[in-house]
């Protein structure tokens, strides 16, 4: 059973994650408005992997004794000033996302709880895929400064990205 310590920051990220889900549709609207369907892909999947990720949290808060305190979501940003602006804000988030699960590994570790820790490097792995994706990215995009052909070949590569639901919420 875990801390009290470690249930309430198990509830915290657990509203991050929802709130990550949340962040993404605003992105995946900026780009369904200006009518690159590829990036909108891009940002559905993501949208979807971070609600899976909330659920694993959810799951896992009351198989380690404790219960979900489902907390309020703030509006995200919706105003972007171009593609690469939108990819510089969803890698700062997933930093963001990273040095959470990093603290909440620490507090495990530090009240002793290896259940939790266990758990939680899923999303140590996770989170580094995450990052490197959103890098990769922001990197196409600095290097394209606009281009329209560019951006539209981005768009179909981003088109290709499929939602593969997990094969349990463990």
């Amino acid at each position: 059973m875990a801390s009290q310590r470690v249930l309430d920051a198990l509830n915290n990220q657990l509203q991050m994650e929802f709130f990550s889900e949340y962040f993404y549709i605003s992105m995946e609207a900026y780009f369904a408005d200006n009518n690159l369907d590829g990036f909108a892909n891009f940002f559905n999947v993501q949208a979807r992997e971070e609600r899976d990720h909330a659920y694993k949290i959810f799951n896992y808060i009351g198989r380690a004794g404790g219960k979900v305190v489902l907390q309020g979501i703030e509006q995200p940003k919706i105003n972007f000033e171009s593609p690469l602006d939108v990819f510089e804000s969803a890698l700062e988030h997933e930093r963001l996302i990273s040095n959470s699960i990093h603290d909440l590994v620490d507090l495990a570790i530090s009240e002793k709880d290896h259940t939790t820790s266990s758990f939680l490097r899923w999303f140590i792995d996770e989170q580094s895929e995450e990052e490197e994706s959103m890098e990769k990215i922001v990197r196409k995009l600095r290097l394209l400064k606009n281009d329209p052909a560019g951006l539209l070949m981005i768009d179909q590569e981003l088109a290709q990205r499929t939602y593969i639901p997990p094969t349990q919420n463990a």
